[in-house]
């Protein structure tokens, strides 16, 4: 989550030197070959089997492809902070889609948790005198990526455990490809010719294929297949919480009482959620 908290700034930052698409399209390239590169040597490299090959194209149709270009597009209309709470409503409506398709058991303490940690992430954004103000489009498409996000997570349940989370990531990477690079001929490939990089821009490329793109999603797919969907997704609530404070340290932005306040309640929302689990983990 702080990886992906991060994500927000380093994207605002690697769009003023690409265009959506062609930043989304390097990101994968950049990401695959990392994974790639991984997985052989450390010996761990997976061949894909066959029957598993429609189950991985769905996988990579919801994220990247999906959630990149809403959260992409979204971030150039709207302010990372807003952009990372429209984020962090996953928790909201993950676990109802985790339960029609997976029939995953949703706890009162779970419901409770999100209950009170979307609280404090409203409290972390609301202000008494601006209320809240944003572009409408900018808003869609940051839904886009939450309903994305959701059907990943439950689609990544659907694969199987034969394969590690490393190979899970680089396969997801690998077919994101498959859609975003026809996409980037049709939109950016007439414009890469007129593209002013900067140093900032590029390093940002970089953290964002690194550490957003590989390490992040290999840590949230392992986290999903130990504690399931629901669980896993309310740790989401929390990147609004580290974005806040990332442009605090990084930007010198000032966070007011009341989004201290509003951090506060989302961390304990955090923890109702994660009660009952700990509780067994304890007795056990």
């Amino acid at each position: 989550m702080i990886f992906w908290s991060f994500s927000f700034i380093w994207t605002r930052i690697a769009i003023l030197s690409f265009p959506p698409m062609t930043l989304i399209t390097l990101r994968l390239i950049i990401a695959s070959l990392l994974l790639f590169t991984i997985g052989k040597l450390s010996g761990k490299f997976q061949k894909i089997r066959r029957k598993d090959l429609k189950i991985f194209l769905l996988l990579a149709f919801f994220e990247p492809f999906l959630y990149y270009v809403g959260e992409t597009y979204g971030l150039t209309v709207v302010e990372s902070t807003l952009a990372s709470v429209i984020i962090s409503t996953i928790p909201l409506f993950a676990p109802v889609l985790a339960y029609i398709v997976l029939r995953e058991r949703i706890g009162w303490t779970t419901i409770l948790g999100i209950i009170v940690s979307l609280a404090g992430v409203i409290y972390v954004i609301y202000e008494p005198k601006d209320g809240f103000n944003a572009n409408p489009w900018g808003v869609t498409l940051m839904f886009l990526a939450v309903f994305a996000a959701i059907c990943y997570a439950t689609t990544l349940r659907k694969i199987s455990t034969y394969y590690s989370n490393l190979n899970v990531i680089f396969y997801q990477s690998l077919f994101g490809l498959f859609y975003f690079i026809p996409t980037f001929f049709l939109t950016d490939f007439s414009t890469i010719h007129s593209l002013n990089v900067t140093n900032q821009g590029i390093v940002a490329l970089v953290m964002l294929a690194v550490f957003a793109s590989v390490v992040a999603f290999i840590l949230f797919a392992g986290a999903v297949r130990q504690i399931g969907v629901a669980r896993t997704n309310v740790f989401v609530n929390l990147i609004p919480v580290f974005t806040a404070i990332l442009s605090w340290l990084i930007l010198d932005e000032v966070i007011t009482i009341n989004k201290w306040v509003g951090i506060t309640i989302v961390i304990l929302g955090l923890f109702i959620s994660q009660w009952g689990k700990m509780k067994r983990t304890v007795i056990e």
